[in-house]
């Protein structure tokens, strides 16, 4: 019956109020919310740089809120691959081919991931990827796994399902149906991708180069092309952010990783963690 009601339910309209919402300045509205998020989800505002949950402007000033550096250290290892996001570590390991496993049984490829890129998707053959779960109460900017020059970007449209853990192992190429935005960066390494996935209730996806994606949801495939710019982000720097929560997948090259022998499918991590390091 959950799954029914995913493709019942008005993806656009539901993710629109979730939009103004998340927006909305008057303060008993915003206050509201926030409010009762904090009484629903164990959030560790100590970590927060304004920890003062009703001194944000609005709930998504609140849920996008910045930490403090020193809550998230970056893994000092010169070559190390980090974790992108703070969540759940849903699904990592070899890209087979070009199939992802997206949950036990269930399996998409890179190429439709990517919007149907067939010459970036070549890259990241028989590679590695990590699929991480952002859920409610996590810290929802992300951040780069590894230092790169940004290349391109691309705005995906498709459906607006939940990414939660009942619909990755019920709807079919959930991640590669989601509207999503497909990131593009040059490594040391060659190419890495970096895919932030919509989700029914996510108000938006902003990036640090580009600002506001989403909303307006397109129906087009749209494409930035950043190579004749120098757009060079660290290791650990902001990449861009959720307003509410969705999931992030990493592709990276084949023969370029060893993961962290303590990773285990659903463990928690953390961003800047060590996921693992570069051969």
């Amino acid at each position: 019956m959950r799954t029914i009601t995913q493709y019942l339910l008005p993806h656009k309209f539901v993710c629109w109020l979730a939009h103004i919402s998340a927006n909305c300045k008057i303060v008993c509205v915003k206050n509201y919310l926030i409010r009762y998020f904090l009484a629903r989800y164990a959030v560790n505002m100590h970590e927060a740089i304004e920890t003062n949950p009703f001194a944000y402007a609005t709930y998504n000033d609140f849920f996008t809120r910045a930490l403090q550096p020193a809550c998230r250290p970056i893994d000092a290892q010169a070559n190390s691959i980090v974790s992108p996001a703070d969540g759940a570590l849903a699904q990592f390991g070899k890209i087979n081919d070009q199939q992802i496993i997206q949950a036990k049984g269930r399996f998409y490829s890179a190429q439709d991931l990517l919007g149907g890129d067939a010459a970036t998707a070549a890259h990241f053959q028989n590679g590695d990827f990590a699929t991480i779960y952002l859920a409610p109460k996590d810290y929802h900017r992300i951040h780069m796994p590894f230092a790169g020059k940004l290349l391109s970007m691309t705005y995906v449209p498709g459906k607006l399902f939940s990414v939660n853990t009942h619909a990755a192992e019920n709807i079919p190429n959930l991640f590669a149906r989601n509207e999503r935005v497909v990131c593009i960066f040059d490594t040391e390494f060659g190419k890495m991708a970096v895919v932030l996935v919509g989700a029914m209730i996510v108000g938006g996806i902003a990036t640090v180069w580009q600002g506001k994606i989403t909303p307006p949801h397109s129906k087009q495939i749209q494409t930035w092309d950043y190579s004749a710019q120098t757009i060079t982000l660290a290791k650990g720097a902001e990449l861009g952010r959720f307003m509410l929560g969705s999931t992030v997948v990493m592709l990276l090259p084949p023969n370029v990783m060893q993961w962290g022998s303590d990773l285990t499918v659903n463990c928690d991590v953390k961003f800047g963690q060590g996921l693992g390091l570069k051969y």
